[in-house]
């Protein structure tokens, strides 16, 4: 049995990624501590480990990312643990530093590649710090896992460490719930799921709706655009059209996700991030039975092909976007859509990819 720590800098709420990992190592007999923060509005977390949540007098900015590191870093200091998990870049200067003082064995488990994410496009000097906090601690790590190929290529070319894949995929379990189950659902809608940030692909779907007269659009979740959308669907007439249900949990998610005729995830080219991305919604998706939408960027465009269950575009005008929607809505190919869906699910679920993730710690 290993005592292992996991940190997260969000309130592990909506994490499942580091909720599944956690409950993969706690099941396989470890000591698991989840360690997160507090917000004003987070919701109470019951699970078979223990948890621990910060509050802290800063949660934007600079200042957070300092405060936060500066308490996680004295928490490591003084706490008895064989192993510590950084989830992201934002965690990596606490956790390496307390592992290197008491000899312990760090993991890093890398979900994005940070300085790359679109907030950061246009604020250089914040970019730079972040980027020469990649430079001085990515390069040490001897134990490291990914989302996907491309960013573990990344890593590898720039900094010479191998870094091994464990997707973010969903467990089979429990994933099919009936429309009944929705409350004034609508009887035809497209989901997008995930954080309500820039360069989503959001505003394109929105201006698809104008033109796809019989069509809902559902956005699940929250995050720094929920405001200027919401104004934006006023803006453009279809607030009857498109529903916005705020933050939910995955039982709840799931419901949503499973009566829609379409997923979509339609990230824009702002940087290596989102370029690489292979998001979680996209699996989500396919778990649901529901044909997918994606952008025409490498990795989502390799699930695309591999298994057939939708389309990838590079389309973003509404009139244009609208068109290749209505075109698979309307295709013979999307039964075929549909049914590789329960294929591709049973290949891409947690069950199997969780054999990674405890293989990479059974060798620490």
């Amino acid at each position: 049995m290993k005592r292992i720590v996991i940190a997260v800098t969000n309130d592990l709420y909506s994490d499942r990624r580091v909720a599944r990992a956690a409950s993969a190592l706690y099941e396989a007999g470890n000591d698991i501590l989840l360690i997160g923060r507090r917000l004003k509005n987070s919701p109470v977390i019951k699970r078979d480990y223990s948890i621990k949540r910060y509050r802290l007098l800063f949660n934007r900015s600079f200042l957070f990312y300092a405060s936060y590191n500066l308490v996680l870093f004295f928490d490591l200091l003084f706490r008895r643990f064989d192993v510590v998990v950084a989830n992201d870049l934002d965690t990596l200067p606490a956790c390496h530093l307390a592992a290197w003082i008491k000899r312990k064995k760090i993991v890093f488990d890398s979900h994005e590649l940070f300085p790359e994410v679109p907030e950061l496009a246009d604020r250089h000097f914040v970019k730079r710090i972040w980027q020469k906090i990649e430079n001085i601690f990515v390069s040490k790590q001897k134990h490291a896992y990914t989302v996907c190929n491309s960013i573990a290529d990344y890593y590898r070319k720039k900094y010479g460490i191998e870094c091994e894949v464990v997707r973010n995929v969903p467990l089979k379990a429990n994933n099919r719930i009936i429309r009944s189950e929705i409350r004034k659902m609508p009887e035809r809608f497209i989901v997008y799921q995930g954080a309500l940030n820039k360069a989503r692909g959001i505003e394109n779907v929105i201006d698809a709706i104008v033109h796809l007269k019989d069509m809902h659009f559902i956005i699940i979740g929250t995050g720094d655009i929920d405001e200027s959308l919401k104004k934006y669907v006023s803006e453009k007439a279809v607030s009857d059209r498109v529903i916005f249900t705020g933050r939910l949990s995955p039982d709840e998610i799931r419901p949503y996700t499973n009566a829609a005729v379409l997923g979509v995830s339609l990230e824009e080219n702002l940087g290596l991030n989102y370029y690489y991305a292979l998001p979680n919604k996209l699996f989500d998706y396919i778990h649901a039975g529901i044909p997918v939408l994606v952008s025409d960027f490498p990795e989502m465009k390799m699930i695309i092909e591999k298994y057939n269950v939708g389309l990838y575009t590079s389309e973003r005008k509404g009139e244009k976007l609208a068109a290749v929607i209505q075109s698979m809505l309307d295709s013979e190919e999307y039964v075929n859509w549909k049914q590789n869906t329960v294929t591709a699910a049973d290949e891409l679920c947690w069950e199997r990819e969780s054999e990674k993730l405890l293989d990479i710690f059974r060798r620490l």
